[in-house]
């Protein structure tokens, strides 16, 4: 009774081509994001990978209309391009 409903509650459809590279780039992206903070004091290849990590993962966001994370990426491609502008 309980897996019936839980059936009824998903929509099963498969995955259009774009959205499948987009996932690939966003978990490329996360994983860039994820080392990110291990390498910041390596003369500042932290940034880098941060500014790339955002970038990769922004399609992922953008395509599943997530906009909370999409301004989230936006805000950290944003401010470590400043950052590596100003250096």
């Amino acid at each position: 009774m309980i897996k019936n409903f839980l059936k009824r509650l998903v929509k099963p459809r498969r995955l259009t081509p774009l959205e499948k590279i987009s996932q690939r780039l966003g978990y490329m992206g996360t994983a860039f994001i994820m080392m990110s903070p291990y390498l910041l004091k390596v003369d500042d290849v932290g940034a880098y990978t941060y500014l790339i990590g955002g970038l990769l993962s922004l399609p992922q966001v953008f395509i599943a209309k997530q906009w909370n994370i999409v301004a989230v990426n936006l805000n950290v491609i944003i401010g470590y391009g400043i950052y590596l502008f100003t250096l």
